[in-house]
C-alpha cells in the first residue's frame, strides 16, 4: 500500500471501531508509514485534489463569512510554498506564525509544511519580552504575522525573514502570492523524525517549556483524539481555541481533517454565549469543543433553543465540573465528555462515544496511549483502585509524544525517568479504568495532614452563584501547617463584601468535608497565562509573602462564629 493508504486504513480501523471502546483499544495499531512522510501532501493534498466540500468556514461577528473547499486550499497552499521558497524558506527553518483565526493561517500552516520547514504557532497577545524568547530560543529564521502586529518585532533582536498578511515597510505582504497556478508542491523529503511543531507551553508553574514535535506525533498521533471527539467524516466541527497553543491545532486543523471533516471557528471580539449558541444552530455544527469557563458561561445562557445539529459536545483544557455536564444533559440530552492531554502529546484520556460517563472521571485511556498511573516517588507503576501521576510508558513507543524538550537536557531527564513519560499531573483510577484529576504535582498538598486536590474544592465552590472561578492554594496556618484558601473571581452584579464571603464559606461548608473545608477567601482578579490558564503559582507565592500583602481583602471562617456551630 502507498502511504495514503496506510494512513487511510488505520484511520479507518478507529471509525468503524467507534462506539466500542474497549476493542478499539484492543486492536488499534499506530501505522507503518515508512521513511517518508509529510502530512500536508502525503495526507490533505490527496484528500483534497479535487474535492470541493467545505474544509473551512470561517464565521465573523458581523455576520461575513469566508469558506474555503479543500480543493481550494490545497491550490492556495501550493502557491504560498512556492511564493515563500522563492524568499528562502527551505526545508528545517523554524517560522514564526503568529495569526488570527482567518483563511491565511490555515494555508501558511499547510504551506510551510509542504516546504518541510518548522511551524512555531504563536498568539497574536505576546509583546516584545517573549518573542525575543521565541525568536532565541527556538531559532526563528522566518516570521509571518498580520501587518497590524509587525512592530512588535521592531525590537526583537537577530536577522530573521519578514513575511506579513497585509502592506507594511520592510516585510513581505503574501497577499501578493497571486492566482497564477503553480506545480503542486513537491515532497520535501521529510522523515518521520524530522521536526514540524515547536510549541511553547502556557507557563503555569514556571518558564514556558519549548517542546519539539515531529512529522508524525501530531498529523498521526491525533488519531487519538478524532476517536475521542467522534469525529465522522462530513462533520461540521467548532473548537473555541485561540491560535498559537495546541488545542487550536488538536481540534481547528488535525483532527477534523484527518476524519475529513469540516473546521467551523467563530470569531468574536468579546465572547458572548447567546451568539455563539445561535452561531452552533446555524452553521450546521455536529461537534463541538470548548473549555470549562465556556461551558459555564454557556449554561447560564439560554439553552432552550436546543442544540441544533449536535451530535457530540466535548470539554478539555481544565478538568470540568459535574454541575456543569448536569444542566447541559438536563436541557439539551446531550452528555459533555470530558478528555485530557498536553501540549507534549495528543489526547491521552477521554470518556468516548458509547462509553458510560462516570462524572468527575476524565475518561480511560485512548486507543493508542500507554497511560499508567505511577507513585510519584518511587516510579512504580500503581494497581488500581489507587492514585498516582499520569504517565506515558515509553517501552510501549507511545507515537503521539513529543521529541523532548529543545535546549532543556534536565527538564528531559525528568520528564521521561524510570522509563515513564510524566505529566506531572495526579490522578486517580478505578477498576474499570476510569481516571478523576487530582490536580497538579506542584497543587495538591497537606492540611492537617490531610491530602487536598484543589480542583475538587475549586468544582463546590463555582456552585455557587456569587463565584465565577476559584483557584484554591494553602495558607500557612500555625496548627494546620496549612489550610485551604480560595482566592475568588465574583460574577458580575455581586459585591465583594462581608455579607458576600459569609454565604460563601457557608455554602463550603455545607458540601465539603470537614478536612476540604475552605477556611478563607479572598476577592482577587486571579493571574492567568496568555493562554488562560489560571497561575496557582503566582498565588501560592502571595500566600507565602505573609498576610500583609492582603490584609483587609481576606475572610476567615472563624470572623463568623455563627457557621461555626
Amino acid at each position: 500500500m502507498s502511504v495514503t493508504e496506510t494512513y487511510r486504513a488505520a484511520r479507518d480501523e478507529l471509525l468503524r471501531l467507534r462506539g466500542d471502546h474497549d476493542r478499539a483499544v484492543t486492536e488499534f495499531r499506530w501505522p507503518d508509514l515508512g521513511e517518508r512522510f509529510n502530512w500536508a501532501i502525503d495526507w490533505f493534498d490527496a484528500i483534497a485534489r479535487g474535492n470541493n466540500q467545505p474544509a473551512l468556514v470561517v464565521l465573523e461577528e458581523d455576520g461575513s463569512r469566508a469558506e474555503r473547499t479543500f480543493d481550494e486550499l490545497a491550490t492556495a497552499s501550493d502557491r504560498l510554498a512556492a511564493w515563500l521558497g522563492e524568499r528562502g524558506v527551505v526545508k528545517g527553518d523554524p517560522v514564526i506564525l503568529m495569526l488570527g483565526n482567518q483563511v491565511e493561517l490555515w494555508e501558511s500552516m499547510l504551506a510551510i509544511m509542504k516546504l518541510g520547514a518548522v511551524i512555531m504557532p504563536t498568539t497574536t497577545a505576546l509583546g516584545l519580552t517573549d518573542l525575543t524568547d521565541r525568536v532565541e530560543r527556538g531559532g526563528a529564521k522566518h516570521v509571518l504575522c498580520n501587518a497590524k502586529d509587525a512592530y512588535k518585532f521592531d525590537g526583537v533582536p537577530g536577522e530573521f525573514g519578514r513575511f506579513s498578511v497585509g502592506a507594511v515597510d520592510g516585510w513581505e505582504d503574501i497577499t501578493g502570492v497571486g492566482a497564477d497556478p503553480v506545480p503542486p508542491a513537491a515532497h520535501p523529503g521529510t522523515t518521520p523524525a524530522d521536526p514540524l511543531l515547536l510549541y511553547f507551553t502556557s507557563g503555569t508553574t514556571s518558564r514556558p517549556k519549548l517542546v519539539v514535535h515531529n512529522q508524525v506525533s501530531y498529523p498521526v498521533g491525533h488519531f487519538s483524539t478524532v476517536y475521542w471527539i467522534g469525529l465522522q467524516p462530513g462533520d461540521r466541527h467548532l473548537n473555541i481555541s485561540s491560535p498559537g497553543w495546541a488545542k487550536h491545532a488538536w481540534s481547528c486543523f488535525f483532527a477534523p481533517w484527518i476524519a475529513e471533516a469540516t473546521v467551523v471557528v467563530v470569531n468574536y471580539a468579546r465572547f458572548e454565549a447567546g451568539p455563539l449558541l445561535a452561531r452552533i444552530r446555524e452553521a450546521g455544527v455536529t461537534t463541538f469543543c470548548a473549555p470549562p469557563t465556556v461551558w459555564r458561561m454557556l449554561i447560564n445562557a439560554d439553552l432552550s433553543a436546543g442544540p441544533g445539529s449536535l451530535r457530540e459536545v466535548l470539554s478539555a483544557g481544565e478538568p470540568l465540573n459535574p454541575e456543569v455536564i448536569d444542566q447541559v444533559e438536563a436541557k439539551w440530552g446531550l452528555t459533555v465528555r470530558d478528555g485530557y492531554g498536553q501540549t507534549e502529546t495528543t489526547a491521552q484520556v477521554g470518556n468516548t462515544p458509547g462509553s458510560p460517563v462516570k462524572h468527575g472521571s476524565m475518561g480511560r485511556a485512548l486507543p493508542g496511549m500507554p497511560v499508567a498511573l505511577v507513585d510519584p516517588l518511587t516510579h512504580e507503576r500503581v494497581h488500581p483502585p489507587a492514585e498516582g501521576e499520569v504517565c506515558l510508558d515509553l517501552s510501549a513507543s507511545p507515537l503521539a509524544l513529543m521529541d523532548g524538550y529543545r535546549g532543556d537536557d534536565g527538564r528531559n531527564a525528568e520528564a521521561m525517568a524510570a522509563g515513564f513519560y510524566h505529566t506531572g499531573d495526579v490522578a486517580s483510577i478505578d477498576e474499570e479504568g476510569y481516571i478523576t484529576f487530582i490536580g497538579r504535582t506542584d497543587d495538591v498538598f497537606k492540611a492537617s495532614d490531610y491530602k487536598i486536590s484543589p480542583f475538587e474544592l475549586e468544582s463546590v465552590l463555582i456552585e455557587h452563584p456569587a463565584v465565577a472561578e476559584a483557584a484554591v492554594v494553602p495558607a500557612p496556618d500555625p496548627v494546620r501547617l496549612a489550610v485551604p484558601k480560595a482566592y475568588i473571581a465574583l460574577v458580575d452584579g455581586h459585591a465583594p463584601d462581608e455579607a458576600t464571603a459569609k454565604s460563601i464559606l457557608g455554602y463550603a461548608r455545607e458540601h465539603l468535608a470537614p478536612f476540604q473545608r475552605v477556611r478563607r477567601i479572598e476577592f482577587y482578579e486571579l493571574p492567568k497565562t496568555v493562554s488562560g490558564k489560571i497561575r496557582r503559582v503566582e498565588l501560592r507565592q502571595r500566600e507565602n509573602e505573609g498576610t500583609d500583602a492582603h490584609r483587609g481583602t481576606e475572610w476567615r471562617d472563624d470572623q463568623f462564629p455563627d457557621l461555626l456551630r
